[in-house]
C-alpha cells in the first residue's frame, strides 16, 4: 500500500506560449538547404510583434541569432522597426517586392539568410497543410 499524496500545493506552472506552427526543409550534409525557402511558418494572428517572438525561439540553434527580419508590407502593414527577443534586439524591416508576398526572411550574422513562406493565419488547416508540406518539400 503506498501512503496518500502530500497536500502540498505543487507550484504554478508557468504559462506557455501558443504552439508555433513551423515545418522546416531537410538541412543538407553542409546545414543549409539547397532551395530557395527553407520552411513554413503558420502564424495563429496578425499580430506580428508576438507572432515573431515565438517564431524566433523555437528556431534551430544552428541557424544563430537572428538580428533583422524582412516581411512584406502588404502582409504585415503594421510592423515594429525593432523588438526584443530574448533580450536581443531585431530589426524589423519592410520588404515589398510583388515576388515574395507571401515570405518572411530571417538573417542572422555570420551564418547566413533563411527564407520561409507565410500561410495566412485564417487558412483552413488542410490547406495550411498542404502549404507547408509543399514549402519544406521544395514545390513552393
Amino acid at each position: 500500500m503506498t501512503s496518500a499524496s502530500s497536500s502540498t500545493p505543487s507550484p504554478p506552472t508557468p504559462p506557455t506560449p501558443p504552439d508555433v506552427r513551423l515545418r522546416l526543409a531537410e538541412p543538407t550534409r553542409y546545414g543549409r538547404t539547397a532551395r530557395r525557402i527553407d520552411g513554413a511558418w503558420w502564424p495563429r494572428s496578425d499580430d506580428l510583434t508576438e507572432e515573431l517572438t515565438g517564431l524566433l525561439g523555437v528556431l534551430p540553434p544552428a541557424w544563430g541569432r537572428i538580428a533583422s527580419v524582412l516581411v512584406h508590407g502588404d502582409t504585415w502593414p503594421d510592423c515594429p522597426e525593432q523588438m526584443t527577443v530574448a533580450g536581443q534586439p531585431v530589426h524589423v524591416g519592410h520588404d515589398d517586392s510583388p515576388t515574395a508576398p507571401h515570405t518572411v526572411c530571417l538573417i542572422a550574422p555570420g551564418r547566413g539568410r533563411y527564407d520561409l513562406l507565410v500561410v495566412p493565419p485564417g487558412t483552413a488547416e488542410a490547406e495550411a497543410d498542404r502549404l507547408m508540406e509543399g514549402a519544406v518539400a521544395g514545390d513552393a
